[in-house]
């Protein structure tokens, strides 16, 4: 930067100085403790004082019986939520647009995105509320002379409910990103159609849904460096053990392991694992995501 620029612009840079400060404290300033996933550590000896085994954890994590299981969980989670959710997203999104009370598609729009801004504990406190042994829904179901299910404890029921209750707080986050993206397309595009006879659902097909494509085809590029993420906060506020075998995902894996077992090596080895396989998948997405939507960061 040349010395002029810089005169132009230090308070700018002194402005970002605090931001900067708290990241390489919060952010970067962790990462030191990578090390430990290559040691037998220990707290009372510290980094310096732990015995160095190279790969071992790595070999030891790659052995354990349930690690495909965990694995196998992560991505498929993230994959069901991501189709689902995107689907569901452009489905609302098209509907929407074809609402003319500008009110009303507001006011659905304002509910819609109202859940994207509550945190997963007060989301699951009602979820685990209205579906619990004795909550709202099964006090129905038992009132019509029904057996109560167990939506929390039954591995099938738990996903269903995983894969709504997401759908239910990410759609409208979604569904806003589209709608900006509708309100780009060339009005002139409508009236060639409707020239040629097109009725609504032509439009839509033909002139709405090719107009969305790139913004759909971002959005599910991008996606793809959170594959490895699977929802810690929604899973960690509502699994059980007996879900475990459906639920569990590397992020509460590496949790149980190191909170709750104090095995900080082999957690660690763990979640360096998932993120340097997540550092790969966010650059490919971003490399997807620059060739086919033509986005770039920089």
């Amino acid at each position: 930067m040349s010395r002029t620029k810089l005169r132009h612009t230090w308070p700018l840079h002194i402005l970002l100085l605090p931001g900067v400060i708290m990241l390489m404290i919060f952010s970067y300033g962790p990462m030191v403790g990578f090390v430990i996933a290559f040691q037998e550590y220990y707290p009372t000896r510290g980094f310096f004082g732990s015995e160095w085994i190279g790969f071992d954890h790595f070999v030891y994590l790659a052995d354990l019986p349930d690690i495909r299981e965990v694995v196998y969980n992560t991505l498929f989670i993230s994959f069901v939520k991501i189709v689902t959710t995107l689907t569901v997203s452009v489905v609302v999104s098209l509907l929407l647009n074809e609402l003319r009370l500008k009110y009303l598609k507001r006011y659905t729009e304002t509910v819609l995105l109202f859940p994207h801004f509550v945190s997963w504990i007060i989301m699951s406190s009602v979820l685990i509320d209205v579906f619990g042994r004795q909550g709202f829904v099964n006090n129905i179901i038992n009132t019509l002379g029904l057996d109560r299910i167990f939506f929390l404890g039954d591995p099938n029921w738990f996903l269903v409910l995983l894969f709504t209750s997401n759908m239910w707080k990410e759609c409208g986050y979604l569904i806003v990103i589209i709608l900006a993206a509708l309100t780009s397309i060339d009005a002139q595009l409508y009236e060639s159609a409707m020239i040629d006879g097109a009725n609504r659902w032509k439009q839509t097909i033909h002139v709405t849904v090719p107009g969305i494509t790139p913004i759909v085809i971002l959005l599910t590029t991008l996606s793809l460096g959170n594959i490895l993420n699977g929802g810690f906060d929604q899973i960690f506020t509502m699994y059980n053990p007996l879900v475990y075998s459906v639920s569990d995902i590397i992020d509460t894996y590496v949790y149980r392991l190191g909170i709750l077992s104090a095995q900080y090596s082999l957690a660690t080895a763990a979640g360096l694992f998932k993120s340097v396989i997540g550092f790969l998948l966010i650059w490919l997405s971003y490399r997807l995501a620059e060739k086919y939507a033509n986005y770039r960061i920089f």
